[in-house]
């Protein structure tokens, strides 16, 4: 059979090696390709910004309320939808930026532009008295601080006070009552960097917009800004405990790949070593391996060591099953060839050199010889279907004896015990075993033959014997050799006891000789159908 072109493929090792390499930079990936670090920084600066603001927008709802008797001016009304949701008693705001979005992503922020009109006294006040509470909080939390009065003009502030930011998308969010955080790019206005860039972090700006309400009217909006932390600051920072957590992974990692080892890659070197040895003819590589590993590979190592055991023998009883019959035919071809020369140069001759007794006794011998090759084809035939696979045999033993003693009528054929148990064999396959066990009783002188079944363990267990010849102690240990007879002269063939084996083995039975002190007995152990 032509084998396949001979090419690099990795083996067993190399690919669990991969797979476990791959496993172990997983985090890795997943913190760059897809930037969950990232997204959990800025959700951390966003939560920050949020509190921050709250706070701010409280002291500052809290000054516009001691000037509402002064007629202070609030801004536009804010809608039900967001009015039912703050008289709940929680209101959290969670941080919901994503950086892989693209729909949170947005260019840097507009500039500041003229306002129409300057902020009201009162808002101007309201700014100055907010102003040191800012440059204190930014001193420790280095966040942008803007806070604009309800028309979108910043009171107070390190920049652009007097300017208006209304033009903002999250701050014209705001003025209408609804919180909005934005991401935006700290670059210079051009197209955004790739989305996966792994500067993209540091890249950005949190902007959050708080709206101030006063009586469901909007006050204000506290705008904050803060670029998110640079995530190899933040890796640096933590050094220890990511050194930490590598070694962890370089450990679990080497562990696995033991394990890998030890329970796949070990046995399946071990396997196609033993399959080399035993196509070099090693008898030794049928031995089970050291290491199994797993259930299915042990498993699968027994059956294949099983079946190569089974292979080796079968090619050893065709070699020596091959030699036995060309002997055994050699014989009687030999005896066939001579006779049959001899009558040739008879006919050939002049003078008769044959008398007619002689060329009689030549023509038996052949016709004998003739007689048993056909006797020997016939066993050989009998042979090859006893050893073929049985195909949900089964049948009654009643029925089986039944056609033993029409087969035998002459003969005191003796059955007890359990008859109606069915056996699985056919029936024809089942008579030909009896048939030869008692036709080999029968041509060593025996009188009676015996059979009694016993049902044992949902199989059946027969015991064959009779008061013929008995074998000799150093015949009992080759009865069953194919070819192997007593009476060659008579014509045996000395193959009806190995057709019997054979046909019990295939059929999950067997046969062994038993001890007997007058004739011989076999014990036949027939499986269940």
């Amino acid at each position: 059979m032509p084998r396949s072109a001979e090419k690099w493929r990795p083996s067993v090792g190399q690919v669990i090696f991969a797979a476990l390499a791959a496993a172990a930079t997983l985090p890795l990936v997943g913190l760059f390709f897809f930037r969950l670090y990232d997204n959990q920084l800025i959700h951390q600066t966003q939560a920050e910004l949020i509190a921050q603001s709250r706070v701010l927008a409280a002291v500052y709802a809290r000054e516009v309320e001691s000037r509402l008797g002064a007629g202070i001016a609030l801004g536009a009304e804010i809608p039900p939808e967001v009015r039912s949701k703050r008289e709940d008693q929680l209101t959290p705001i969670r941080p919901a930026l994503d950086l892989a979005a693209g729909a949170d992503l947005l260019r840097r922020r507009p500039d500041a532009v003229p306002a129409s009109a300057p902020a009201s006294q009162p808002y101007v006040e309201i700014g100055s008295r907010l102003m040191p509470i800012i440059r204190e909080t930014q001193k420790v939390t280095l966040a942008g601080f803007r806070i604009l009065d309800p028309r979108g003009v910043v009171i107070a502030g390190r920049d652009e006070v007097g300017q208006s930011l209304a033009h903002i998308e999250e701050i014209a969010t705001a003025l209408k009552g609804q919180y909005r955080a934005a991401l935006r790019i700290r670059k210079p206005d051009k197209p955004p960097p790739p989305i996966y860039s792994i500067s993209r972090g540091v890249g950005v700006h949190v902007f959050s917009a708080m709206p101030v309400i006063v009586n469901n009217r909007v006050a204000g909006v506290i705008y904050t800004s803060r670029t998110p932390s640079n995530i190899f600051d933040h890796l640096y920072q933590e050094r220890g405990k990511f050194i930490l957590a590598g070694l962890a992974v370089i450990f679990a990692t080497v562990i696995i790949g033991l394990v890998f080892s030890r329970t796949i890659t070990r046995p399946m070197r071990e396997l196609v070593d033993r399959a080399a040895r035993i196509s070099r003819g090693d008898r030794d590589a049928f031995k089970p391996l050291a290491h199994y590993g797993t259930r299915e590979f042990a498993q699968l190592s027994h059956s294949f060591l099983d079946m190569a055991e089974q292979l080796s023998r079968r090619s050893d009883y065709i070699a020596t099953f091959s030699a036995h019959l060309t002997h055994e035919l050699k014989s009687p071809l030999t005896s066939i060839k001579g006779a049959a020369e001899l009558l040739l140069d008879s006919l050939e001759s002049k003078t008769d050199t044959l008398t007619r007794m002689e060329q009689k006794n030549f023509i038996s011998n052949i016709l004998g010889d003739t007689g048993r090759l056909e006797a020997m084809t016939q066993r050989l035939r009998e042979l090859a279907r006893a050893e073929a696979a049985p195909q949900n045999e089964h049948t009654e033993l009643s029925q089986v004896i039944g056609g033993l003693k029409s087969r035998f009528p002459t003969r005191a054929i003796e059955a007890a015990g359990n008859l109606e148990r069915s056996i699985g064999m056919s029936s024809e396959k089942a008579l030909i075993v009896l048939s030869h066990l008692t036709d080999n009783a029968i041509r060593h002188n025996a009188k009676s033959v015996r059979l009694e079944a016993v049902e044992e363990n949902g199989s059946v267990r027969m015991t064959v014997s009779n008061d013929g010849d008995p074998i000799s102690e150093a015949n009992r240990e080759k009865i069953f050799d194919a070819f192997f007879t007593t009476r060659r002269d008579t014509g045996g063939t000395g193959m009806g006891l190995s057709i019997v084996q054979a046909i019990m083995t295939s059929h999950g039975g067997s046969i062994r000789l038993l001890p007997s002190d007058k004739g011989a007995a076999f014990e036949l152990q027939f499986a269940a159908p």
